[in-house]
Formats: structure tokens, sequence, C-alpha cells
């Protein structure tokens, strides 16, 4: 099978994983394909292995820098030719990528859902012999999703472009209303759905309230042995967290998104390979982190959602090991959470305020910078403009939201070099012409090799350096040099956030903001924490069903590893009362086998006999194998 042949060629895998072989043959049959697979699914090899069989090359479109640039070099490092286009990239970088995905065996190209707005991204995609138009984290079409980006129901326009490529949709959770809007939004054409059961059978919840959580962590931390992970809300808290476990003898380290990208890059390095055993972060670590062996997953803080919970909880035992998920909590946590609905959705004319403040900041005329990226810091435009730190950056989430701003907190982009001339010849002129240079284009070219006259090659300036006795900063003023020369185009390293004008600034009085849109999606937002708190407060329902119910997988199956189901099976003198008060705290209605799994083997004989009192009394239904307390007796 050609497909089994792909996936042991360039991933060395030699079977699917559930789902995984139907998915990919829907793809090649040109089906539209709607793929919702749990974390730690491998949503991925979805799209890359039949864009491995197919001619031509497939157009991903992610709305995740990091995710993006991950997934290009694991696909280079597997011989597979591949680019990226994302904010922050200069036009010549754009240019050259799109040349190559024209011309060139690119088999992959990764785009951010507001470049699809650009004409000449556009102009260029009709000229690619396209086999499929990939959406990942396709829930963010949704404005009932937990992550809406506006820029995503534009997507469905580019199939004026391509009207006879299929498409294939993943997401790792959507409810219901989200796998609608998916369908809709992206104008799918009978789609085949293929969806994956929430129920992680080797995954224990557990939801912990307590006043003193640093204890409570230390003692579940101590107890589990194996790799772990702790989600917080903040960087400072990261620190502080850490420095705890360290000092009781834990092997930890922290990481947030205002680390430098060789901070960020280093610790993950040493919490990948084992040599840091936990790590304590905000969610900004972990997507597109494929570590198996995450025996444990913490979150000291309330996330925003179940959705965010489910993804970032999932990230524990993917090796489909025992693995535990423990959320911690107590009622700060809780009323916090709602209190930042508030904070979370500024005035609409605080929106506008802060909308013209960053236009004046960067002196942007009406009608211009359409996806023009800027370096940001926000403290000093907050500074500048005597704005409130924690409103502020609310405002921009939500102007983010509305489609009209681009933040990106955590970018980076490493030196890129191209080589303008296109024949030996010309180089051999310049380099006699210009002979100071001569040694540095020979370092250049024996480092990074002919692919400089080919596409912009990342280059490391301080190696660059050594090769040639010379400081980093000397070469940095070479380079700029020739790039000022037009010999070569040089760029170099970013790694400030990045703030991107997603359509041509407008008059911030104007800004198209719909009140009323704006009320339904604070509600949303409302509903979501409502249904966390709910999930942390649970103490009936077995936790994976509670999860498996909220994403509209309806199910009398319980998972037995759960504390509430493990709550539920330490018993009790057993009677005819026990058990239908049992009954009537747990939700129903329930499998019989089921509901005696929630008691100790040895006490399961009596309870399945006081039941049978119960049923014959009338006082609980039983159809079909299924329990029903009956209300009225």
């Amino acid at each position: 099978m050609l497909e089994q042949e792909v996936l042991e060629k360039y991933w060395g895998h030699k079977q699917f994983r559930s789902q995984q072989l139907e998915i990919i043959q829907s793809v090649l049959n040109k089906h539209d394909t709607l793929a919702i697979l749990p974390t730690g699914g491998g949503k991925s090899i979805c799209f890359q292995v039949p864009a491995l069989i197919l001619d031509g090359i497939t157009l991903v479109i992610s709305p995740l820098i990091a995710l993006m640039k991950d997934q290009v070099e694991q696909l280079k490092k597997r011989g597979i030719m591949a680019y990226a286009i994302f904010s922050g990239m200069s036009e010549r970088e754009i240019d050259i990528v799109l040349d190559n995905c024209i011309y060139g065996n690119t088999k992959f190209l990764y785009l951010s859902p507001e470049r699809l707005k650009s004409d000449l991204v556009k102009a260029r995609i009709a000229k690619m012999p396209v086999n499929q138009l990939v959406i990942d984290e396709a829930h963010c079409i949704s404005q009932w999703g937990h992550d809406f980006r506006p820029a995503y129901l534009e997507i469905a326009n580019i199939k004026t472009i391509l009207p006879a490529v299929p498409i294939i949709a993943l997401t790792a959770s959507a409810t219901p209303k989200t796998q609608e809007d998916i369908v809709k939004n992206l104008a799918l054409h009978n789609p085949n759905i293929f969806t994956k059961s929430f129920a992680r059978t080797n995954l224990s919840y557990s939801s912990v309230f307590t006043e003193d959580k640093a204890q409570t962590l230390l003692r579940i931390v101590k107890k589990v042995s194996g790799s772990t992970l702790i989600y917080v809300r903040s960087r400072k808290k990261t620190k502080e967290l850490a420095l705890l476990l360290y000092k009781n003898g834990i092997s930890v380290d922290f990481y947030h998104a205002g680390l430098s990208p060789e901070e960020r890059s280093a610790k993950q390095e040493r919490w990948m390979s084992g040599k840091t055993n936990t790590m304590v972060c905000t969610n900004a670590f972990g997507m597109g982190i494929d570590k198996a062996d995450v025996r444990l997953v913490v979150h000291y803080d309330l996330p925003d959602c179940i959705e965010a919970y489910y993804q970032e909880a999932g990230r524990a035992g993917r090796d489909e090991q025992k693995a535990y998920a423990v959320l911690l909590f107590n009622t700060t946590d809780t009323s916090d959470l709602l209190r930042n609905i508030a904070l979370n959705y500024p005035e609409i004319d605080f929106l506008k305020r802060v909308y013209q403040s960053l236009a004046n900041y960067y002196k942007i005329a009406l009608g211009s910078s359409e996806l023009v990226p800027y370096d940001f810091n926000i403290a000093d435009f907050e500074n500048t403009y005597n704005l409130s730190t924690r409103q502020t950056y609310y405002a921009i989430k939500q102007l983010e939201k509305e489609g009209l701003i681009l933040m990106n907190e955590t970018f980076y982009a490493p030196a890129v070099l191209h080589f303008n001339i296109s024949d030996k010849e010309e180089l051999y002129k310049f380099q006699v012409a210009n002979a100071k240079f001569d040694p540095l284009i020979k370092v250049l070219l024996r480092l990074y090799g002919g692919e400089l006259f080919v596409h912009f090659i990342k280059i490391n300036e301080t190696a660059v350096a050594t090769h040639l006795v010379k400081s980093e900063i000397d070469i940095v003023n070479m380079l700029l040099y020739l790039d000022k020369t037009g010999f070569v185009t040089y760029i170099p390293k970013r790694d400030k956030p990045q703030l991107t004008f997603v359509l041509a600034r407008l008059d911030a009085a104007k800004l198209p903001i719909h009140p009323g849109q704006y009320l339904a999606r604070k509600n949303n937002e409302l509903d979501k924490v409502k249904a966390i708190i709910a999930f942390a407060e649970n103490k009936a329902q077995c936790r994976t069903q509670f999860i498996q119910n909220y994403f509209g997988e309806n199910t009398h199956d319980i998972c037995g590893i759960c504390n509430v189901c493990v709550t539920n099976a330490s018993g009790a003198i057993l009677s005819s009362k026990i058990i239908l008060e049992k009954l009537q705290t747990h939700p129903n209605p329930i499998l019989v086998k089921n509901f005696l799994a929630l008691f100790h083997e040895q006490d399961r004989k009596t309870a399945s006999t006081f039941l049978r009192e119960l049923i014959d009394e009338g006082k609980v239904i039983l159809e079909n194998e299924i329990l029903l307390v009956h209300k009225n007796k």
C-alpha cells in the first residue's frame, strides 16, 4: 500500500493510528473532509502523507507562527521541501517563497489566514499546482469556538481560485455548534466527517479544591514519577512556582513567551530530552511539542474553557500509558475567572481609542499599511499614550478578534540571506571588483552552498565571524553593506513582538465593530467559563463523560479512573437506600455495568441484589440494560 510506504519512508512508522488511514483515503479520493482528532491523535499525518503521494503542492492554513515554523523544520529534516509565510516577513522574502512554490519542487506552503487577503498571494496561488487545501485549527472559523479568528472567514473565498481542490479541515476539539460552523463557513461539499472519541482511557482526570495550592502541588508532583507539565496563567508565577519546587528537590524549569528565543529553545530541549523533569509554564508552551511520555499535567490555575483544558491536559499520556491530569482550584479562582470576563471586553469606545493611538504611534495614514508588520513594545506604547496596562492588552486582543490587527508576542525569526545574482560570471565580476568582500562570500558559499541563489537561507553570523576571525558586528555591517548594494538581500534576526494591521488603517471613529455581536461573543465566553467551573466543582459525574458530553459525544460509559469514579467506588455499608441515593446523585440514565463499576468488586454482588429490589418496587426503571431513577417514587 502506497500510503503505508510513504509513512514508513518519511516517518519510520509501520502502521497508522486510529482513523488516520481512512482520513488519508478520503483526501486522496478528493472528498472534502473534516477530521476531529484529540491532541496527540496525529492530525498532521492526515494531510502530509497524501501531499507526498499527490503531484503538486499542499497549502496549509494555520494561525500559529510557532507551529508553522516547527512543522516546516520537521519536514525539511525529512528531506521534504516546505515553506511558511507569516506576518513579520519582508516583501522580498515572500516574493521568493512564492516563486519557489510556483516553479520549484515545493511540496508544502504554510500560510497564516490573514495572508489570504493579499492580492499578490492570491494571484500567485492561482499559478500553483495545488493538490489540497488544509485548514489547521479549523475551530478558529467559528465565533462560538474558543479561539475565533475572523480571517478564517475569508478562506472559503479561495475556492473561487481553486474550485476543484479538496479541503481537509482539522481540529483537536469542536462542539457540535462549532462543527456546523466549520462545514458552513468553509463551504465544504458533502464532507466526510471523522470524529474520534474524546475519551482518553489511559488519562485520569482529577479536580481538587484546595486553599493551599502550593502544598497540594508539592504532594502531587512528588507522588507521580515521570515527566510533568504545570500550567499557570502568569509569567511571574512560572518563576515563583519553579523556585518553590526546586527548593523541595524537584528537577524543574520555567517557560513563558517573555524569554529570549535562545532561552526558550534551551529550556524546551532540556525538558524534551529528560534532563529537566518538570516544566512550569504558561500556555505558550506545549503547542506542537510531541513528547509521548508525559505522566502528569497540572493546571495550577483554572483555564478559560474546557477546549483549552482538554488540549493542554491531553499532552499527558500520548504513549497510551497511565497518566494524570489534575486541576487545582479554590473560590478565588472561580470568582477571578468570572470577573475577568468584564476585563476581557473593554468598552467599544476604548477599543477605538487604542486603535487610533496605534495609528498615531506608527504614524500610519488612512488607507495604508495593510499587512505591514511593526516591532511592538507594548510598555512604551502604553506610556506614550497614558493607557492602562491590563486594559490596553485586552483591547488589543479584542481588536484582533475583530480582524483589524494581529499581535504576535513570541515572534522570532533568525537572520536570513539570499544572493540576488543569477550566474557564476556575475558573481566572479563582483568578487574581483570588491576584493575585501571576497573572503566573506567564499565562507558563506562554503557554509550554506548554492541554495543561497535559490531562496532565503538561515545564517548564523557568529559562525561566519568565527571562520573569518572577525567580530559578529563586523560581519553584520558587511552584510548590511552588501544588502545596500543589491548584491544580496540580508535580513538580520528579529526577536521583538510584532504588530500588524490586517486591514489598511481605518478611521477609528468608524471601526466596523457591531455592538450586538460584541455582546454575543462576551456571553459565549461567559458560558465557556461557567462550563469549566462546573467541571471543576463537579462531584457526581465521571469527568471523562463530562468532557465527552460537552463536545456532543453522548455516552453512558464511565472511565472508572477519574477522581469522581474512584470516590464513587469507595463504598459504604450497602442498603437499598444507599443504592437509590447513589443513583439519584449520579447523572442518569446509566448502564447497569457502569453503575455497578462504581462499587468495589467485593460489593458489586450485594449492590446488584439491592438494585434488583429497587427495580421490582418500581423505584428504578430498567430498559435495555439502562437504569433510570423513577422520579415519582
